[in-house]
């Protein structure tokens, strides 16, 4: 899964797959702004077929997190 949210980050951001990292965050990814945050989630949403509640989204402040959260609501749906 963790691969699969890497290449769904590097479309949404413009940016190789190699430059994420667990600690790859909106500090760190310069498009990864309010914009790049709404299309990654509904990227992760279509592609899992799942639904993020808002103290989830506001929660995924890194690539880290955002696995980790994903992984929780895969599992849960």
């Amino acid at each position: 899964m963790e691969e699969k949210i890497k290449q769904i980050m590097s479309d949404i951001f413009f940016i190789n797959i190699s430059d994420i990292s667990e600690f790859s965050s909106q500090d760190t990814i310069e498009n990864w702004d309010s914009i790049g945050n709404l299309n990654l989630v509904t990227a992760l949403e279509e592609e899992f077929e799942i639904h993020f509640t808002d103290d989830q989204i506001i929660e995924m402040l890194n690539f880290k997190l955002v696995c980790e959260i994903t992984k929780e609501v895969v599992l849960n749906k």
